[in-house]
């Protein structure tokens, strides 16, 4: 049945690359990207629904019922036809699309990454885990690694011969990075340590589908400060190699270890597939690990990584978010069940798929708008990354990058908190075969909420934005982002959507009388009354965002329809967002009221006590 199929919808995915974005014209001027045009990103995008489709969601569910095993020498092993979809995918440079040429990737813009990263992971979430941290571990040591490795290690971990981890939580650390007792102890090799600690929860932490995987390694030299300022980053080979990037080996050609081992597996409710290790370096013996960049840098290096993988996380919700959407349409048109409402007192009336129900299409509805303007929302940010990184316009660079800052923590939080109740909304749709796992769905649920965890909860995602973000240059990101949004919904006015543009524009007025509203609370010292509605006022910020989207992707399919005529999908793009705009936009405004509101009762010290 379709309704057990994986399948993405292609259509939607270019609709917004080129008719909404116009990506392939306003990369068509940089140097980098001179070989691509449209016809090259279409392929490539036919192929990686192929991939999808075809190669990765066979293995979602078996690797999902078999999980991952560890041996007493800390090898894991993954799931049966892991091993051969890894190297499918490495043969066809499906791992480093995005890589640059020069170590081996396919040089294209990570916006195509974001746009086959809702195929891949929709498909299996679990088996992308291990792809997408070794690239952005990899793409940390092609610009500060060693001079002497930074090239062939970065080109391993690319193509996919090597893998690639981010090792930076302790047990009880957690979330607070300062508290790392990790240690890293100078040899008389120059840039070379001792390497000492255990980590937690290091996703993708071994696998038997590479030969070798780098750990980056958070640590602590002697003498260096507390906190996380004090913390520096080391590179940490499974296995030695030599000069060459090849394999050392001692008795019997067997490779020579480097005390860098997987002490055991986490067995979780979701994400089976993928390998959540504790590692444990140095306990056997000297464990090297290799400086990146200086001392002391370790933190903002790596957050280069985590902001990369903060991204790749919104992905994720985005993806799950899609995914769920087209399970529960092709459900909704299969499952008889019922009959029409107007012959609900004729006991002779036929029977009707489920999607002829008022409740369902409400549901499909909610779906569907989520899932379109998070698409249209992540990519945007991906081609913004993708402008800043490459155009020659300081100024304009420093626009965009500031962008990208700071609407990453509301990416990631928005989209996998609603890619996880899109997913229990599936649930809902396929009713009590949702549950059961006969039908996909609930496997969506188990595996969607960990996203809102890892890679810093959306909680300290929300911190980030308000105690951070909002404040940098006196506001200044929150200014100029009011500003375009207020002047882009005026030309919306124009366009015809005058209603749609003038309740949006409220919404972006209450926001900023929100936000006016926590930096008073601020600055009367009250950081806790402030920090408790960062979430809240997160959430209100991505109910905005995704408005805009929404009234974009209406005006959008109206230029089209003009130019080329009528489709479903451009047809369905004005009820959208007027489903949006009537449906979830109040949400906003009723999260801003309750900011607004100053309560702070459940910071009253006699709750909570046991």
């Amino acid at each position: 049945m379709s309704s057990t199929r994986f399948t993405v919808n292609l259509d939607e995915i270019t609709f917004v690359l080129f008719d909404q974005l116009k990506m392939d014209q306003k990369l068509a001027g940089l140097e980098e990207y001179a070989d691509f045009d449209r016809e090259v990103y279409e392929a490539t995008l036919a192929g990686g629904k192929r991939i999808s489709e075809d190669v990765l969601a066979p293995i979602n569910r078996p690797g999902d019922q078999a999980g991952c095993t560890v041996d007493e020498d800390g090898n894991v092993k993954t799931p049966e036809g892991y091993k051969a979809v890894w190297d499918q995918l490495a043969d066809g440079g499906w791992i480093g699309v995005s890589a640059p040429l020069e170590f081996g990737g396919g040089g294209m813009p990570f916006v195509m990454s974001m746009a086959l990263y809702e195929g891949f992971i929709g498909a299996s979430v679990a088996f992308m885990m291990y792809p997408g941290l070794s690239v952005a571990a990899a793409r940390v040591i092609s610009k500060h690694g060693p001079e002497d490795k930074r090239a062939l290690w970065a080109t391993k971990m690319f193509t996919g011969e090597w893998g690639g981890t981010m090792c930076l939580t302790e047990a009880g650390a957690g979330s607070s990075v300062g508290d790392n007792r990790a240690r890293a102890t100078p040899t008389d090799e120059p840039g070379v340590y001792h390497i000492e600690g255990e980590k937690i929860f290091i996703s993708a932490g071994d696998h038997d589908m590479v030969e070798n995987i780098v750990h980056l390694v958070l640590a602590r030299t002697p003498n260096a400060g507390k906190g996380t300022k004090g913390l520096s980053l080391f590179m940490v080979p499974k296995l030695l190699v030599d000069d060459e990037a090849e394999l050392q080996t001692g008795e019997g050609d067997a490779p020579i270890g480097n005390n860098a081992k997987v002490l055991r597996i986490e067995h979780k409710m979701g994400i089976n597939g993928s390998a959540t290790c504790v590692m444990g370096f140095g306990a056997g013996g000297p464990c090297r690990g290799w400086l990146l960049g200086q001392e002391n840098q370790g933190i903002e290096l790596m957050f280069l990584m985590m902001n990369e993988a903060r991204i790749g996380v919104a992905a994720q919700g985005m993806a799950i978010g899609a995914a769920a959407y087209n399970y529960s349409l092709h459900y909704a048109n299969e499952r008889v069940q019922g009959s029409a409402l107007r012959e609900m007192r004729n006991a002779d009336a036929p029977r009707v798929t489920i999607v002829n129900h008022p409740d369902v299409r409400r549901m499909l509805m909610t779906q569907k708008v989520y899932a379109d303007t998070m698409r249209s929302l992540c990519c945007r940010v991906a081609l913004m990354s993708d402008l800043a990184e490459h155009i020659a316009d300081e100024e304009e660079k420093r626009r965009l990058s500031g962008r990208v800052d700071l609407l990453t923590p509301i990416l990631k939080s928005m989209c996998t908190d609603v890619g996880y109740e899109m997913a229990t909304l599936a649930v809902q749709v396929y009713g009590g075969y949702g549950y059961v796992q006969e039908y996909p769905v609930e496997q969506l649920v188990r595996d969607s909420k960990i996203f809102s965890i890892y890679e810093g909860t959306n909680g300290i995602q929300a911190m980030d934005l308000l105690g951070r973000k909002m404040r940098i240059g006196s506001g200044a990101l929150f200014i100029e982002w009011m500003q375009e949004s207020e002047s882009f919904l005026r030309d919306a006015a124009k366009a015809g959507f005058i209603d749609q543009s003038a309740r949006i524009s409220k919404a972006v007025q209450s926001l900023a009388a929100t936000a006016m509203h926590l930096a008073n609370v601020g600055r009367q010292r009250n950081i806790e009354g402030a920090m408790l509605q960062a979430s809240p006022f997160l959430r209100m910020f991505g109910y905005v965002l995704l408005a805009i989207e929404a009234i974009d992707q209406a005006m959008t399919a109206k230029r089209v329809m003009a130019e080329r005529g009528e489709s479903p999908l451009l047809k369905a793009k004005l009820p959208e967002l007027n489903f949006f705009v009537n449906n979830v936009l109040p949400l906003a405004i009723a999260t801003g009221k309750g900011i607004q509101s100053g309560d702070e009762s459940c910071l009253e010290e006699h709750l909570f006590q046991v």
